[in-house]
C-alpha cells in the first residue's frame, strides 16, 4: 500500500475515534452534570458534537475526505471520489476507530472499558428517523458548495440530533462504537442492524435525488468539502 493510502486510513481511523470520543464522552460528562434532566443533556451532547464535528472535518478532510462513515465512504465509492479498492480499508478502520473511541472516552472519565450497551433503540419511527437523518447528511454532503461542507454537516447534524426521534447517529461506525458504550449515547447490539440497514437506505436514497437535482458536481473532496472529500454521528 502506498504511502499516500496509508495516511489516509490513519486519518480515518483517528478522525472516527475522536469522533466516537467526542459524541460518547460528552454524553458522559453531560448527564453526570445535567442533574437527570435529559433535555439538557442532549443540548450539551448536541453542541460538543457539532463543533467537534466540523472541527474534525477541516482538520482530516484535506487527507482522506473525513468521511469517518462507512456510508458516506460507500456513496464516495459508487461516485468514483474514492477508489474502490480504499472502500473496505476505509470502513475496517472507521469501524476499529468506532470502537477505539469508545474506550478512550470511559477511559477519560475512570469507566469499565470494556462495557455491552443496554439502551434498546428501536421501533418504526427510530428507523424512519435513521433514515432521514442519513438521506439529510449524504444530500448535505453532495450538494454543499465547495469548502463549505465541514460547517453545513456540522449544523445538520446539530439539528438532526433534536428534529429526528434516534437523535440522528446517520453513521453505521457510531452505532458500531457505541454499542460497546453502556452510556447516555449508547445502543444496544440488538438494535443495531435496524439502525445500520435504515442508515443505507437514506444513504442510497440520498445518492438518487443528487443525481436528479442537477448533473454531478465535479469531483471535488465531498467534506473539503469531508475532502479529497467525507463526512454522526
Amino acid at each position: 500500500m502506498s504511502a499516500r493510502n496509508t495516511q489516509k486510513l490513519l486519518a480515518e481511523g483517528l478522525g472516527t475515534a475522536l469522533l466516537l470520543a467526542v459524541v460518547i464522552g460528552s454524553g458522559i460528562m453531560a448527564e453526570r452534570l445535567a442533574g437527570g434532566n435529559v433535555a439538557i443533556a442532549l443540548l450539551a451532547n448536541t453542541a460538543a458534537t457539532v463543533g467537534g464535528l466540523y472541527v474534525l472535518i477541516e482538520v482530516f478532510g484535506p487527507i482522506s475526505g473525513a468521511h469517518f462513515n462507512p456510508a458516506v465512504s460507500l456513496v464516495m465509492a459508487a461516485r468514483g471520489e474514492l477508489a474502490r479498492g480504499l472502500l473496505l480499508p476505509y470502513v475496517l478502520v472507521q469501524l476499529l476507530g468506532a470502537m477505539a473511541g469508545a474506550w478512550l472516552a470511559h477511559a477519560m472519565f475512570d469507566l469499565s472499558l470494556l462495557q455491552c450497551a443496554g439502551k434498546l433503540r428501536g421501533g418504526q419511527g427510530q428507523w424512519i428517523a435513521e433514515a432521514v437523518a442519513t438521506f439529510g447528511l449524504l444530500l448535505v454532503i453532495l450538494r454543499a458548495p465547495a469548502g463549505r461542507a465541514s460547517a453545513l454537516v456540522a449544523a445538520y447534524i446539530g439539528a438532526a440530533y433534536w428534529f429526528t426521534a434516534s437523535t440522528s447517529f446517520a453513521n453505521p461506525a457510531a452505532v458500531f462504537g457505541r454499542m460497546f458504550s453502556d452510556s447516555f449515547a449508547g445502543i444496544a447490539p440488538a438494535s443495531a442492524p435496524g439502525f445500520v440497514l435504515a442508515q443505507l437506505l437514506g444513504a442510497g436514497v440520498a445518492m438518487l435525488v443528487a443525481r436528479l437535482l442537477s448533473p454531478l458536481r465535479p469531483s471535488t473532496p465531498p467534506l473539503a468539502a469531508g475532502t479529497e472529500q467525507t463526512q454522526k454521528a
